[in-house]
């Protein structure tokens, strides 16, 4: 078997022809491949000493990871110093934009029939492969959409429009040399609903000519307003980085829509508010300090005088909030303010508060 150590293989029996292209398994769940499995025979290792007598700068080396454009892998994106050999394919890439591994013990079973015998694997296990790609998101459709449609009759300026497909869009990966911008082959827009039907290709790419590139939907005038990035839990606090601003159809705008972050950031939600949803005034409300029926200290102050007293919130409330609150010792109810965490305040000489040692008023 090969083993995680820096190694030379040399197999004593005559090596068959080039393998052909495989294709490239993302993660191998087997056990590595032994050579005689293959090619029958007997493996032969060479000492370490042997591979470091040759010179660093002609010395074949595995790399740790590769990056290739094509659909197959060849020996110079794994291995340094390939020499002739480098352009030989050996492997099927992964799909455009993703990312597989192919094991060490594989990739020197592919480098025998090439006569790289003596390799410098560095001790590594297996090799991390990318794809590389171009990825064209649902936003850049949308973009190329409102541009071709910006200056048509009866529409405002593209900024206050906003595209309304009618079903999701999927970011597409093609390849990575591609670098046009999506070209509209059909168009058509009916102007007193809004409906367009447009139809795109890629220049250059072939891969484009596979992919669905026909969208449907409606475009509308918008406005900017808040929604969530993530779900947010019912009583989470709401912070900036929960929050940014999207643009909507402006047939949902409402006077109870929230348009600023200043108009949520601090507050708790009502309920779960989930990514992209229009949030409303009503969704909101101040963070609960103190909860129903929850034990409180009263803070009781005048001038020259301060008593503090338990007491048992009748209603929750917020930061300034006023609220009722049951004077335990006196039983009876007060208003008291909302200072922070369990706690209120009783200001001025309206309120009276009754304590057990004295009965004062």
């Amino acid at each position: 078997m090969i083993r995680q150590a820096t190694l030379i293989v040399v197999v004593a029996l005559a090596l068959p022809a080039a393998l052909d292209a495989a294709e490239f398994a993302p993660r191998p769940n087997g056990p590595a491949v032994q050579f005689s499995d293959r090619f029958g025979g007997e493996l032969k290792r060479v000492a370490a000493s042997e591979l470091r007598e040759l010179p660093r700068s002609t010395r074949p080396t595995l790399k740790a990871e590769a990056a290739v454009a094509g659909d197959l892998v060849r020996i110079g994106d794994l291995v340094e110093n390939a020499g002739d050999a480098a352009d030989v394919a050996i492997f099927r890439a992964p799909d455009l934009g993703q990312i597989g591994t192919v094991p060490v013990a594989r990739v020197l079973e592919a480098l025998l029939p090439h006569q790289i015998l003596l390799v410098d694997t560095r001790g590594i296990a297996e090799i991390v492969v990318t794809r590389a790609s171009r990825t064209i998101t649902g936003k850049e459709v949308e973009a190329r959409i409102l541009r071709a449609l910006a200056g048509q009759s009866g529409l405002p300026d593209a900024k206050n429009l906003t595209v309304m497909l009618d079903n999701e869009v999927r970011s597409l990966q093609v390849e990575a040399a591609v670098t046009a911008e999506l070209r509209i082959v059909r168009l058509s827009y009916e102007p007193r609903s809004g409906r367009f039907d447009v139809m795109f290709d890629l220049p250059g790419s072939t891969v484009a000519r596979r992919l669905p590139l026909r969208f449907t939907g409606a475009i509308a005038e918008s406005f900017e307003a808040l929604v969530p990035t993530r779900q947010i839990a019912q009583g989470e606090v709401i912070k900036e980085s929960d929050v940014t601003v999207a643009r909507r159809p402006k047939s949902e705008l409402a006077p109870n829509v929230v348009l600023a972050t200043e108009q949520a950031v601090g507050l708790a939600s009502k309920r779960v508010l989930r990514p992209g949803q229009i949030m409303r005034t009503s969704d909101l409300a101040k963070q609960e300090l103190v909860g129903r029926n929850e034990t409180v200290t009263i803070t009781y102050e005048v001038p020259g005088i301060m008593l503090t007293i338990r007491g048992q919130a009748l209603e929750p409330g917020g930061q300034g909030d006023l609220i009722n609150v049951l004077n335990v010792q006196s039983k009876k109810t007060i208003q008291a303010t909302v200072i922070g965490p369990g706690r209120v305040s009783v200001l001025g000489t309206g309120a009276r508060i009754t304590t057990a040692s004295n009965g004062a008023r």
